[in-house]
């Protein structure tokens, strides 16, 4: 029987051995032992050695706690009952820390432990108890258990991260291939646009290389099949009135909803003519389906960018009764009649305080996009623009004019001068679902009140106009005359930005004999006697919206 056992022990010895030679530096576990006794330190030394792990020594529990801050550790080794601070007291510490709180404890105890101890014991965050004297096998079977449970842990992290790695590399790659691809398809823009002409029953006549891209069916395997079939088209009205609108007016525009060969959904935007004859329609499909999540992910954006604005103006209006109540604190700390308590009280008020202050200056911080205005050239800014708007405009067939007449340089902040104008173009634009003109007339003049120079903008557009309702709240915070499509924050977040310039912006519009008229003029200060103001505040009132239309632009 001794001699099995003196064998399963070489044997056992013998595989450590074989295993610390193929371990690293790196995959070594960290084993701390923690007892008050050097004696028994060298005992666990001496057990735990064949393992191959880097062991940790220490005689009490604050040089313990200086280990586990140093070192990754995966198991602790420590005695119950130890001077000043015990090994409860130790594994409680451990289990507040939340770098220690899945740390393996392995209690050992020379004195009988009732059950009252060991419930004790678990609950600080023990995982395990041995009795003494200890069997060298059984103590070093547990601790290599624990060991190796840390080890596989760190590197499945180590993968984990290596993963991410590889993940945010490829996604950088994808990313990279998107924007050339993007490059291409702006220069071969119909090319990627699917071009079918089918017969009035459905029938594909013809099916071009952007099709076979958009969808994935190849132009030989859908020749003569009916095309809404194949892509289980899913129409925003019944198919019979757009085929109705389709005869009576001879083309048709509108979202469609479509399969791909791959089972995934598009969203495209539509064009449909009739042929001359009425025996064929072409259509002309662009997918819109990432513009329209780009679209959502920048309306969400926009209401959070509002917030923001409001949370800056607010922490700029408290800022200067805060400095205030501060500096009255300070005063009031060391004043003669105040005993004690009353100035501890009082320092704690002012501690109070700062933070806020602290919390008030990083809400500014973050409302302002930077300490001091650069020269803006607002005919650039506007090009800008109109090169994001320039595919919108094209699909709605519209017209645009513009008219620089001055240099039209003022001192500013390009990204919130940038907001004002993308908003207001952008509403000019969803105004013209079906055509028209866009005006831009840029040109010195004067602000109505101080006669000061100024750069005057004029956006003007022949859209659906501005009923005399919707006049009266157009800078209203949260009011939108596009449903679920607004924020109702664009107009009022831009009337603040140009306020705080010294600006204005005002409205008027027009509608005679069936056609309408709508014109936004926004007069900035020149650059020589222009000065930005801090942002105090957004005038909540709405503005003075005029409803007879100025006439042409410039005037």
């Amino acid at each position: 029987m001794f001699k099995t056992d003196a064998k399963m022990t070489a044997d056992s010895n013998a595989d450590l051995g074989t295993r610390r030679e193929k371990m690293s530096d790196q995959d070594r576990a960290n084993i701390l032992m923690v007892d008050d006794q050097a004696s028994k330190l060298i005992s666990y030394e001496a057990i735990l050695g064949p393992l191959g792990e880097n062991l940790i020594k220490a005689r009490s529990a604050r040089e313990a706690l200086h280990h586990l801050l140093q070192n990754d550790i995966a198991v602790v080794l420590m005695d119950v009952s130890m001077p000043d601070i015990d090994g409860f007291e130790l594994a409680e510490m451990m289990r507040q820390h939340p770098r220690f709180q899945k740390t393996a404890i392995i209690f050992i105890s020379a004195v009988h432990l009732t059950d009252v101890d060991r419930i004790k014991g678990y609950r600080s965050g023990a995982v395990d108890y041995i009795s003494v004297p200890v069997i060298p096998e059984l103590l070093r079977a547990k601790v290599s258990v624990f060991a190796e449970l840390h080890r596989k842990s760190r590197q499945l992290e180590r993968l984990n991260s290596e993963l991410e790695r590889r993940v945010e590399e490829r996604t950088e790659q994808i990313r990279e291939n998107e924007e050339l691809l993007r490059e291409r398809a702006d220069l071969l823009e119909l090319a990627t646009e699917a071009i079918i002409v089918r017969e009035m029953s459905g029938a594909i006549l013809f099916w071009n290389a952007g099709a076979e891209a958009l969808y994935g069916w190849q132009r030989e395997e859908v020749l003569g099949k009916l095309v809404h079939q194949i892509l289980k088209t899913r129409f925003p009205m019944d198919y019979s009135s757009v085929r109705a609108i389709l005869a009576r007016d001879g083309k048709w525009e509108g979202n469609l909803t479509q399969t791909t060969r791959d089972g995934q959904e598009v969203v495209v935007a539509c064009r449909k003519a009739l042929k001359a004859g009425g025996n064929a329609v072409l259509e002309i499909n662009r997918d819109i389906t990432a513009q329209l999540k780009a679209e959502d992910a920048l309306r969400k954006t926009e209401r959070l960018a509002a917030m923001g604005r409001v949370a800056g103006i607010i922490a700029h209006e408290i800022n200067n009764p805060l400095e205030a109540i501060t500096n009255t604190f300070y005063l009031l700390r060391d004043h003669p009649s105040l005993d004690e308590e009353a100035r501890y009280y009082a320092k704690l008020g002012e501690e109070e305080l700062i933070r806020v202050a602290h919390i008030t200056r990083q809400t500014l911080g973050f409302y302002r996009e930077s300490r001091h205005p650069v020269p803006v050239s607002i005919p650039g800014l506007l090009d800008e623009i109109l090169e994001l708007q320039t595919r919108r405009m094209e699909f709605s067939n519209i017209t645009l004019q513009k008219h620089y007449r001055s240099r039209g340089t003022i001192q500013g902040f390009p990204v919130e001068l940038k907001q004002v104008f993308l908003n207001l173009i952008g509403n000019a634009a969803q105004a013209m679902p079906a055509g028209g003109t866009l005006r831009l007339h840029v040109f010195e003049s004067s602000a109505r009140h101080s006669r000061r120079p100024a750069v005057c903008i004029s956006i003007c557009d022949t859209g659906i106009g501005i009923s005399p309702e919707n006049a009266k709240r157009l800078f209203e915070p949260f009011f939108t005359t596009k449903s679920t499509k607004g924020t109702g924050l664009g107009l009022w977040i831009s009337k603040g930005i140009i306020q705080k310039y010294g600006g204005a912006i005002r409205f008027r519009t027009l509608s005679l004999g069936g056609h309408n008229a709508t014109c936004f003029r926004v007069f900035l200060p020149d650059a020589e006697f222009q000065k930005i103001d801090e942002p105090s505040g957004v005038d909540l009132a709405t503005s003075s919206a005029e409803e007879i239309v100025e006439g042409s632009h410039g005037r």
